[in-house]
């Protein structure tokens, strides 16, 4: 019986094996078989790896939605998808007669995918998915602004690949879609965090100053439309540092208005607004209205981020990063390098644009600074540690406003930027700043390691 079962497990690799995978609902279950590469943290820790003909993710849900899954069923998602060529071993490699002689001799199968290795610090993850699951829907992006390498990823709900075929239904049909990435895939208004594109564009093109002056008497009417801001608060005669620091909303619309729909199409060019996005994995592109239909009570709104425009958590990390990056860009990455056997490729660190001067990124800098001492951001406090950030409270028509902090720190030599949404909860200030101050905390002490 022994012999019989063994022959038919070889049967099963080595001849039915190119057949099985060719049928529509077992895509990868070959690959895998025959030595799928392992995807690793940055310190080398599995993140997925393959055990005889499974594979397995030793960090469950922690990594879920950066690594994805590799299913005989379902087919692929995440890094297992974007990188599949790369973690599968080549055919030529895998002949039936080259596996069918080291599976009868007990040899371990020569052939081998190549291993991903990422970005990802498992403890910065680990900090950031703690923070965001204290609540229903969130998520959050952490790089490095000097090189665009992506410390953490995360998005809450999240799911557990090793149990994924066991519970496919169920997550393919919640309504809370633990299979979406929010930090790549999530489409949300970014409400005032959006002021930090808002005040580079001005400050760059020279329409503002740091000393120019705004009044706000509680409301800005614009045709048969009023700019109030979130609580309908008035903040007064304001120059640019304290409009900011409060968030006034009808401060930035007269901004936006001053920019004109010329200058802030060109500026949303420059920072990729609305482009496809360079990164491992699929990055939904941002929604901005079209050109010819915004028209001045549009234009205010984008002002402080909302009318139509949508954008993700990588969006948002990557404008805080351009700040701190002294005006330029990076290329976000989140694969360090490929090592195989035959293959060993490392990632170079590049920069995408520069949108804007370092004197404009550095003196918005100094509003997101004044931002977390004395304004809307003062939960992100680090004790010994200057932060710049920007909060911010987007209203949508399906429930309570998201909450979003955008920072980075130390402010004037930033080693760390992050993104954070919580969805429908309220103020950015009060649920959104407090998951950034504990990651920008951890990920400051691991980059001093």
């Amino acid at each position: 019986m022994f012999a019989l079962l063994a022959a038919r497990q070889v049967w099963l690799q080595v001849i039915e094996g190119p057949s099985l995978a060719a049928r529509p609902l077992n895509p990868r279950h070959a690959a895998i078989a025959v030595g799928r590469g392992s995807i690793l943290a940055s310190d080398g820790a599995p993140l997925a790896r393959t055990r005889g003909a499974r594979r397995v993710y030793p960090q469950a849900a922690l990594t879920a939605q950066a690594v994805g899954y590799a299913s005989s069923r379902y087919g692929t998602s995440g890094l297992e998808d974007a990188y599949d060529t790369v973690l599968t071993a080549h055919a030529d490699a895998v002949d039936p007669l080259s596996q069918l002689r080291q599976i009868v001799s007990g040899g371990a199968r020569a052939a081998r995918g190549a291993d991903v290795v990422t970005t990802l610090d498992l403890t910065i993850q680990r900090a950031l998915v703690a923070r965001l699951a204290q609540y229903p829907r969130a998520a959050g992006v952490v790089l490095d602004p000097r090189t665009g390498a992506v410390l953490a990823l995360a998005s809450i709900p999240a799911y557990d690949p090793n149990a994924l075929d066991a519970r496919w239904s169920a997550l393919s049909t919640s309504r809370a879609a633990p299979l979406l990435d929010r930090s790549t895939g999530g489409l949300y208004p970014p409400g005032s965090t959006f002021k930090i594109y808002t005040a580079a564009v001005g400050l760059d093109s020279g329409v503002i100053t740091r000393d120019s002056t705004f009044e706000d008497d509680g409301g800005l009417r614009i045709g048969n439309f009023t700019v109030r801001n979130d609580e309908e608060e008035v903040t007064g005669t304001q120059d640019l540092t304290g409009a900011f620091a409060l968030s006034s909303n009808v401060d930035f619309a007269q901004i936006a208005l001053r920019i004109g729909v010329d200058r802030w199409f060109a500026y949303a060019q420059r920072f990729g607004l609305g482009q496809s996005e360079e990164f491992d994995l699929p990055v939904t592109r941002d929604r901005i209205p079209a050109k010819k239909d915004v028209y001045d009570g549009i234009l205010a709104q984008l002002g402080f981020g909302q009318a139509s425009l949508l954008v993700t958590p990588m969006r948002m990390a990557l404008i805080g990063a351009t700040i701190a990056n002294d005006g330029t860009t990076p290329r976000p990455y989140l694969v360090r390098r490929i090592a195989g056997s035959e293959t060993a490729l490392a990632t170079r660190p590049e920069i995408l644009a520069q949108p804007v001067s370092a004197e404009t990124a550095h003196q918005v800098r100094e509003l997101m600074i004044a931002v977390v001492a004395h304004g809307t951001g003062t939960a992100a406090r680090l004790p010994g540690v200057t932060v710049a950030g920007k909060t911010g409270t987007a209203t949508n028509p399906h429930g309570r406003s998201h909450a979003w902090f955008v920072a980075f720190a130390p402010a004037r030599a930033p080693r760390v930027a992050v993104a954070v949404v919580v969805e429908n909860v309220g103020y950015g200030g009060t649920y959104a700043a407090p998951i950034a101050r504990e990651v920008l905390r951890v990920a400051l002490a691991r980059s001093r390691s």
